[in-house]
């Protein structure tokens, strides 16, 4: 039984934070547990002192909401007898109006216990209309880092919310639901593996408790699709005067395109401009690398032959000649004439004889996959799992994540061999072009490139392969609500870690920079990683204002007020995070002149062969197979046919694999690797959970506060062996003593 309730603005309970009309519907439980409250006076509440505006409800004169200024908000007194310490008010209120970021507004607070830490740490929760957060008492928030606090969740970030009552009562709350009990705890469970659990404790404190509940759920539900993504501007940016110049290339002009295409050493590709005003895929960017000889024109009615327009393009030129080329799959209900099908193959061989289809989806979880078992490792992570401790090693295995890391590992190591080992053009062929052809050529690049593992090599590939490719950010993360949602960028971050583990001495950047990355994806402050498509970042940072005719279907102008900073980027490092955590960032065990181990000493000055002449090879589940032709039309001009000869043998690793491409006799054994690659190692105990990121909602696993175990300590003594075995020949102890400019981290390789 539901029943109305108004309150006047002298009751007892205006006093309080108002935030929906919802509030006062009331079931007849709440009621019952508010009617003691609503008898006695207001002095034996001792409510707090707000300054507040009341909004009445212009379907009548009742009062609606109140809007807090929270520069004189203060905190309730603690009731006698309760044991929850006493708040500072003055210290709450600076701390409140300190740490509010533009447009940033306070819906409702009330103190609390947060659990789950040892000791548990009494403070205040509270709710805006961009984040909830848990100050503890006697913290204050820096005002040069207001979203790097490791208490703050965005309310893009809640992944789920339950209320716990008396009696062991739990009620899921999702946007737009009514809570229908007073709640003595609440749990937040983030994205990205935390938990925030804070109970809130009776005498006098129950309204609060109900309403920064509430609060939460309603601004999880009226945050609108460009309200919630809007981006805020941070204050410390605001505080330079000019245009800030970012850290690396955007990849937003034709002269960034230039610079990159000249820096790679691609001599036989340009920058088309076909794309300019995004009238051919407003998924591409507006700028692509296409073969020199191939007109703009040839360029344009090739491209319409492919799935959503995303034809084969340019993704990254090997030093020793190779080209690795992404683009979705070819669109078969199409009727090419002759000449676009010999335009389609020319780009596709991209002047090499010898090419290489690669079916990125063979051996590689669907997003389906992907989502499903990212949603069963974080039930596992998260401190209130059910499962036992002693299943709890199966249960991960049953999540299929590690799996998938390992086939990952696996498809893009054979890659770096076809990349490397010949002159040749491999093409990653994917049905949308947006998710594992990134995945992908992104770990081919850190695997033969070594300045792709420095802290702005890795910056400029994540920008080119993922912001600028046009993966969908928005839409694999949940942001729209759709069912697409498949974390495929935390699969490639995982990656990097597992490369980052078995290769410490290769990667200039740490593992806390690739979580501050993971953490910045969910953090509405920029719009890297807050938009599908670079059309849709750029028509939303006004980049096209001086293009009136740029492409724009169905698009709606944002509500007036937008607070973005179209010049703030996620790679604007400074403006969220101190110094001292952009040191972190920085790998110790770096070495830029060390290469990785090889089995046989380096005697070949090159290792790249020629191919088969006109040769066509499509690579699928670890073997070569030879085509008669490349595009699938009939009356597809054929190529010659493949010698018998050149005919390969299933590989059942990347070492064979390789020792088949490099054509070594058998007796030579493994073959040695040249200079710069790396082939990770996927089988068995080699592929680790990576304990800092899905484990952070467990202090005492992060902390070392839990028992230690034999097993556990030899574990992390060979762990430690490990890395001073690679790490020892290459830092003196000069080197580990030296004090380091975070800003000299940041412009490094420049």
């Amino acid at each position: 039984m539901e029943l109305g309730l108004s309150f006047s603005v002298s009751s007892s309970l205006s006093h309080y934070p108002l935030t929906s009309p919802s509030l006062y519907c009331l079931p007849t439980s709440v009621l019952s547990s508010l009617q003691p409250l609503i008898s006695v006076s207001p002095e034996s509440l001792r409510p707090p002192k707000v300054a507040a505006e009341v909004i009445l409800d212009p379907r009548g004169g009742e009062a609606w909401g109140l809007t807090l200024h929270p520069s004189q908000l203060s905190g309730p007194k603690s009731v006698q007898g309760s044991q929850m310490p006493e708040p500072r008010n003055r210290q709450l209120g600076s701390c409140l109006a300190s740490g509010c970021l533009p447009g940033e507004q306070i819906l409702a607070w009330a103190p609390g216990l947060r659990k789950g830490l040892e000791p548990e740490l009494p403070g205040t929760l509270i709710c805006t209309n961009l984040r909830v957060t848990f100050q503890p008492y006697g913290w204050q928030r820096s005002q040069e880092t207001p979203l790097s606090s490791e208490y703050d969740f965005s309310l893009v970030n809640i992944g789920r919310l339950e209320a716990v009552g008396g009696l062991s009562r739990i009620q899921l709350l999702r946007p737009g639901s009514l809570l229908k009990f007073i709640p003595e705890e609440i749990l937040i469970h983030g994205r990205d593996f935390r938990l925030l659990r804070v109970g809130f404790e009776a005498g006098g404190l129950e309204p609060q408790a109900f309403q920064v509940t509430m609060a939460i759920v309603q601004a999880r539900a009226q945050s609108s699709q460009a309200q919630q993504y809007a981006g805020i501007t941070l204050s410390k940016a605001g505080q330079s005067s000019g245009s800030r110049k970012p850290p690396i290339p955007l990849l937003e002009t034709s002269e960034d395109w230039e610079t990159e295409r000249k820096k790679q050493g691609a001599k036989g590709w340009r920058v088309s401009t076909i794309n300019e005003r995004f009238d051919v895929a407003t998924s591409l960017p507006r700028y692509l690398w296409v073969p020199n000889r191939t007109l703009d024109s040839e360029v344009r009615r090739a491209f319409g032959h492919f799935h959503q327009g995303r034809g084969p393009r340019l993704s990254w030129h090997h030093p020793g000649g190779s080209d690795l080329l992404r683009c979705a799959s070819f669109y078969t209900a199409s009727d090419p004439n002759k000449e676009d099908i010999r335009t389609v193959e020319s780009m596709l061989q991209a002047g090499h004889s010898d090419v290489v289809l690669v079916d990125t989806i063979d051996e590689l979880p669907s997003l389906a996959d992907v989502q499903l078992a990212h949603l069963r490792l974080r039930d596992l992570c998260l401190p209130d799992s059910s499962v036992a401790e002693d299943k709890w090693l199966s249960a991960l295995e049953g999540t299929r994540w590690l799996d998938y890391v390992r086939s990952c590992l696996r498809k893009a190591s054979d890659i770096s061999v076809l990349v490397t080992s010949r002159v040749r053009s491999v093409v990653l062929q994917e049905r949308g072009d947006r998710d594992f052809n990134g995945l992908l050529s992104s770990l081919v690049q850190l695997l033969s490139a070594p300045e792709a593992r420095t802290l702005l090599g890795f910056q400029s590939l994540v920008q080119r392969e993922w912001v600028a490719a046009g993966h969908p950010f928005l839409t694999r993360l949940g942001g729209t609500g759709a069912s697409e949602e498949a974390p495929v960028f935390f699969l490639f971050l995982d990656c990097v870690w597992q490369l980052l583990q078995q290769f410490p001495a290769e990667f200039e950047f740490s593992e806390f920079f690739l979580l501050a990355l993971q953490d910045s994806v969910r953090v509405p402050d920029t719009l890297t990683f807050l938009r599908d498509t670079p059309w849709e970042r750029g028509k939303q940072s006004g980049q096209f204002n001086s293009y009136p005719q740029v492409y724009t279907p169905g698009y709606s102008q944002l509500p007036a007020g937008n607070s973005v900073n179209p010049q703030l980027s996620v790679w604007d490092w400074d403006l969220r995070y101190s110094n001292e955590q952009i040191l972190q960032f920085h790998n110790p065990g770096y070495d830029p002149e060390h290469c990785p181990d090889s089995w046989l000493p380096r005697q070949q000055p090159s290792f790249m062969v020629p191919g088969p002449p006109s040769s066509v090879w499509l690579f699928s589940r670890g073997a070569l197979t030879p085509l008669n032709q490349l595009c699938p039309w009939r009356d597809s001009p054929s190529l010659l046919a493949v010698s018998s000869r050149w005919l390969p043998r299933p590989a059942i690793s990347s070492e064979s694999l390789a020792d088949q491409e490099w054509g070594l006799p058998s007796h030579w054994g493994a073959c040695p690797l040249p200079p710069g690659l790396l082939l990770p190692g996927y089988l068995g105990p080699q592929i680790r959970l990576w304990r800092r990121c899905y484990l952070r909602g467990r202090p005492e696993v992060q902390m070392g506060l839990s028992a230690p175990t034999i097993s556990g300590l030899q574990d992390e003594l060979s762990h430690l062996q490990e890395l001073l075995r690679k790490w020892t020949p290459r830092i003196s102890p000069e080197d580990h003593s030296k004090k380091r400019d975070p800003n000299t981290i940041l412009s490094q390789s420049r």
